[in-house]
């Protein structure tokens, strides 16, 4: 089918790119919980000498170069996807913007990397870095699934007040994550030993994050068993359901590591739990609606035939 963009490189791209940004936030949280924030004392180099790591510095520079040569990577990936969107027959501009605006986040990330190495790790800088991720997963998200949609008006499979209901699930996720970024910059892992918090009481931040979350969770029921109740198509009932999983187990984390003194192993699994929960709070969303290549042909009216005399016999002599 003509402009099916998953017969191109495009597609397997973009999955690579969403990927690879998830794979940022986890070498992310190991520099910060290793305390290798600061493992590369300076930006954009390393050391003022070196670009690359030292042997000096030990395995937390490793640490931290690593992390930024997986941005460097993410860079080559995201220009490689603008250059197959470009080369995309016929070209589609919703494509071309989001491959663009997906390639633009990754200098972006390293500016603002850049920023928090120069500001001794600033609580704030760092929230910034981390939703900035969150940003770039959308966009690569996005343009992923573009490549198997058309550029028809968009068409919603379910009745009206249900995607208003995702909508504000969607909107309580990003809240949650917002506020889980609030709750880790005033915790103990700060990406290094004489890094500042920012000054919050964690234990009013963290109830805080924890009443978002029970929200969060019966808004996504409420819509799993709305979408249920109007027998909306299987793959909405699905994605409803696994955001309600991933909710759980993101839960079950937070709660163990809040209770257990935020050991390091957990505090990484909540990170990447995140991640998990803000996909598949956009595979919901996506769930709900469709962008067809052409428009929808009615099926052709059948055509009565006319009832036909039946022959008079021809009387036999």
């Amino acid at each position: 089918m003509p402009g099916v963009s998953n017969r191109t490189l495009l597609r397997p791209l973009a999955l690579t790119s969403l990927i690879a940004n998830i794979a940022l936030v986890v070498t992310g949280a190991a520099v910060r919980l290793t305390k290798s924030g600061l493992g590369c004392p300076t930006w954009p180099r390393c050391t003022d000498e070196s670009y690359t790591t030292t042997p000096e510095m030990g395995i937390n520079g490793v640490i931290e170069f690593g992390n930024r040569v997986l941005g460097i990577v993410l860079g080559l990936i995201a220009l490689a996807a603008l250059v197959a969107a470009l080369l995309e027959k016929p070209r589609r501009r919703s494509l071309i913007i989001l491959a663009l605006a997906a390639g633009l986040g990754i200098p972006g990330q390293g500016v603002i990397g850049g920023i928090t190495v120069l500001t001794d790790l600033n609580p704030w800088v760092v929230g910034l870095h981390f939703l900035l991720s969150m940003t770039l997963i959308a966009l690569t998200y996005a343009l992923w699934k573009r490549t198997r949609e058309g550029d028809r008006p968009r068409r919603t499979l379910v009745p009206t007040p249900l995607p208003t209901l995702a909508r504000l699930t969607a909107l309580i996720s990003a809240a949650v994550i917002v506020v889980g970024v609030i709750v880790t910059g005033s915790g103990p892992h700060a990406g290094d030993a004489g890094a500042r918090r920012n000054g919050l009481d964690p234990e009013l931040v963290s109830q805080a994050h924890a009443d978002l979350v029970f929200l969060l969770i019966g808004l996504s029921v409420a819509l799993w068993y709305a979408l249920r109740a109007v027998k909306a198509p299987r793959a909405a009932i699905r994605a409803a359901g696994i955001l309600v999983v991933v909710e759980l187990a993101q839960g079950l984390i937070g709660f163990i590591q809040y209770f257990t003194h935020l050991p390091v192993i957990l505090v990484a699994a909540h990170m990447l739990g995140a991640c998990l929960v803000w996909v598949a709070t956009l595979n919901v969303l996506w769930s709900l609606r469709e962008r067809p290549f052409h428009e929808a042909r009615p099926a052709p009216a059948p055509v009565a035939l006319e009832p036909t005399e039946p022959a008079t016999p021809t009387p036999v002599a």
